[in-house]
């Protein structure tokens, strides 16, 4: 998910561009990408699906996407499947504490 509001007009192609400009991220690789409106009622989440682009867009009628803190400085978030399905159906994940679990170094 990018951190900045994007322009809800973008299509395909200036998302895919605003992939590899702003998050450094190929496009194609099959994630989801998540972009926000900046009054953030609309979503857009862009992907490959393997011989072209999939977008799926969504304008709520009333409310906002209640989305996580981003860190200073920060050009993109990384979420879970969890995180976004919350997301969608209006949790305010930035209220969520994920409690310690644990990780395997890489």
């Amino acid at each position: 998910m990018t951190s900045e509001a994007t322009d809800m007009r973008c299509g395909f192609d200036r998302l895919a561009e605003r992939v590899r400009a702003v998050i450094g991220e190929d496009p194609q690789s099959g994630h989801l990408f998540v972009f926000r409106s900046r009054r953030g009622d609309r979503l857009k989440i862009l992907v490959w699906d393997r011989d072209g682009f999939l977008l799926w867009y969504k304008r709520l009628e009333l409310g906002v996407f209640k989305l996580p803190r981003v860190e200073q400085g920060a050009r993109s978030v990384e979420l879970r499947a969890s995180e976004l399905a919350m997301i969608l159906d209006g949790i305010d994940v930035s209220k969520l504490k994920r409690v310690r679990r644990y990780e395997r170094a890489v």
